[in-house]
């Protein structure tokens, strides 16, 4: 279920993003996006805020858009939507019986949200539909991913994007910080690897930006 209700005027691409995420999302995940709105700092709560070190008003803007989205959809989901703050991990605290992530590029933020009786963790990323640099994409593939042909030019970037979503949906197993060369990405078979042996499920879109959503069912590993 995508789009939580908010007072802001919709944006064609949050419609747009909104409907690519409605297409890919398994049964029984929330997602949703919000256009970054200067100000959005404000929609922190006051744990929330206490929470992020970072001081710059951009950065406090896209996180509390991307938690603003996130309350709403546990809201949806019949939960209270409770403070989500920010761990010294760096990583969000998620209400007790949930698990979640948040995203965010320079204009746009993502959340996305399940209970944890049916996924043991999940991730999502967010990139602009925009090659990657080749200096960038040397350091983020490995002989070891399988990328699809059917991406064209934007497969090195649709690629780091999966590593950041596959890290982020598989943190809360390891609580290690992981490299480039320690995640494995099979966009064949829509599956994401962790040197540690960790398996999570991959759907993603490229337009009208790069999302990519990993997520693993109790048990996997």
């Amino acid at each position: 279920m995508t789009g939580p209700g908010r007072g802001d005027e919709r944006t064609a691409e949050e419609t747009a993003l909104d409907a690519a995420l409605a297409a890919m999302l398994p049964p029984g995940v929330r997602a949703a996006s919000r256009t970054i709105r200067r100000g959005d700092r404000t929609l922190l709560l006051p744990e929330e805020a206490a929470s992020i070190s970072s001081r710059k008003d951009d950065a406090r803007d896209a996180s509390g858009a991307a938690r603003h989205v996130a309350r709403e959809l546990l809201g949806q989901a019949g939960l209270v939507p409770a403070p989500i703050v920010k761990a010294a991990t760096r990583a969000p605290i998620w209400p007790e019986g949930v698990v979640g992530s948040m995203a965010h590029d320079d204009d746009i933020a993502l959340a996305a949200v399940a209970a944890a009786a049916s996924f043991a963790g999940l991730g999502i990323d967010i990139e602009p539909a925009d090659p990657l640099a080749d200096e960038v994409a040397e350091l983020v593939r490995m002989p070891a991913d399988v990328l699809d042909d059917a991406h064209g030019n934007l497969g090195c970037r649709l690629l780091f994007s999966a590593k950041e979503a596959v890290y982020k949906a598989t943190f809360p197993l390891h609580q290690a910080i992981l490299g480039f060369e320690d995640v494995t990405i099979d966009f064949k078979r829509g599956e994401g690897r962790t040197r540690a042996g960790h398996r999570v499920q991959l759907v993603w879109c490229i337009s009208p930006r790069i999302v990519v959503l990993a997520f693993g069912p109790v048990g996997s590993g």
